[in-house]
């Protein structure tokens, strides 16, 4: 059994308030920010721009595949400079204004390859968050209260998420969907304070990237250190994790967005900002006590069971998203967002932490895992659009459930349980985990 070894710096971090509430903050005003337009963006070319210039759901999806792409590249990049730079609060903050300009500029442009390039810009900047997040997480806290702490952040996010789609539904009734835009700025604004308020020395950076005495010792002997791919590669249950990621998202990502076109159609361009944000707000005040519940809870529970939990009721939505056209029931079973998502947001990197403890591979390898899960989002996209030309909404909310369904099989029979686990890193078995006995609950 591989040794457990203590990283170099001290695993018992005593953060002060002020940066525990600048966490908070930077998590809750950065909701928003981090991952742009998102559905507003097939709201906005669709109900505003429309079928006269061009928009359509076949095409909205392809730009959204093509910022998905974009970001897709980023991911591992961004996880390894990460991992190795020590201005992680200068990186989030430049990141912020990147959304937030390539935003900005969208009611000004038509041309699609703009559209696809400003969008394009905001999946690369978007990149950075989850790593740098994460990162700034652990090397405040450290690991040993890293799960709860994530869990937290996951909740703030999820608050933040809510907050800012109940102000745009609010105000987009009375100035419409160019109301989304401005709101961004102001968030952005908000986030870059929050991060202000965790100092650059509260942050440990070799925790940050889950170093440990015998990874510093290969540093200062100059051993080469594996690019994302290749830490992903060696290790055969973070690879199938990067999979699952990947089926998680195939199947999740265009489930909102394609619910936000039907209502557009169903209750007309004029209302369909405001419905949307109605489900944004519904899901994600769910995910709030889910991730809360998480964080708290996954030591004592295990990953696996509260995984599976997310796919099951995921593959559960897609199946009653077709069962009626009402849009209050729409809304009502876009509830169930809140859970799968909530869960996946508050494990995702738990699980990797669990499969990189020790190797000071943490972000690069989140990167890795975040490329295959952004690769499945891209997809997504595009995958529903076409079905719902060809064959109709109901058709391609049961394929993406299926997707789901398939996704649970895998985890199942095929994924273990984490929690206990230490990485080999002998080299014996190419990076394949080690059991520890697990403390009965």
């Amino acid at each position: 059994m591989a040794e457990t070894l203590a990283p170099r710096s001290s695993v018992e971090r005593a953060p002060s308030t002020r940066v525990l509430r600048g966490l908070d903050a930077l998590n809750f005003f950065l909701a928003d920010v981090r991952d742009g337009l998102g559905p507003y963006l097939a709201i906005y070319l669709i109900a505003v721009r429309g079928p006269d210039q061009g928009w359509n759901e076949a095409t909205t999806g392809l730009i959204m595949t093509i910022a998905g792409i974009a970001g897709l590249i980023a991911q591992t990049p961004a996880g390894a400079l990460i991992d190795r730079t020590n201005h992680k609060r200068a990186i989030v903050i430049a990141a912020a204004v990147a959304v937030t300009l390539s935003c900005l500029v969208l009611p000004f442009i038509s041309n699609f390859y703009v559209v696809a390039a400003t969008q394009s810009v905001a999946g690369i900047a978007g990149a950075i968050f989850p790593p740098a997040l994460a990162a700034i997480t652990l090397g405040v806290v450290g690991p040993k209260m890293f799960a709860k702490r994530i869990g937290r952040n996951e909740g703030f996010n999820h608050a933040g998420n809510a907050a800012s789609a109940a102000i745009a539904g609010g105000t987009a009734y009375f100035f419409g969907p160019i109301v989304v835009f401005w709101l961004m700025a102001l968030l952005a604004l908000c986030s870059i304070g929050a991060m202000l308020m965790v100092p650059a020395d509260a942050i440990d950076d070799d925790l940050a990237r889950g170093l440990d005495q015998t990874e510093t010792q290969a540093r200062t002997e100059g051993q080469e250190e594996p690019s994302g791919l290749t830490a992903l590669l060696k290790n055969k249950y973070l690879l199938l994790f990067a999979v699952l990621a990947a089926l998680f998202h195939l199947s999740n990502a265009a489930m909102l967005t394609s619910v936000g076109q039907l209502l557009t159609k169903l209750s007309g361009k004029d209302n369909a900002t405001s419905l949307i944000a109605i489900c944004i707000v519904a899901a994600q005040l769910v995910m709030v006590p889910v991730a809360v519940f998480v964080g708290a809870k996954t030591d004592a529970i295990g990953r696996k069971p509260i995984f599976l939990a997310a796919f099951g009721v995921l593959a559960i939505r897609g199946v009653l998203y077709t069962l009626s056209d009402n849009p209050f029931y729409l809304v009502g079973v876009q509830l169930l967002d809140g859970i799968g998502a909530g869960i996946y947001g508050a494990l995702f990197p738990v699980i990797v932490s669990d499969l990189t403890r020790g190797t000071g591979r943490f972000n690069v390898s989140q990167g890795a895992v975040a490329t295959a899960q952004s690769l499945g989002a891209a997809l997504s996209a595009t995958l529903a659009g076409l079905i719902i030309v060809s064959a109709g909404y109901s058709t391609a909310f049961l394929a993406l459930a299926a997707i789901a369904a398939l996704g649970f099989a895998l985890y199942l029979f095929a994924m273990p349980e984490t929690r206990g686990y230490e990485p080999d890193r002998s080299g014996a078995d190419g990076g394949g985990l080690t059991p520890v006995p697990v403390p009965a609950v």
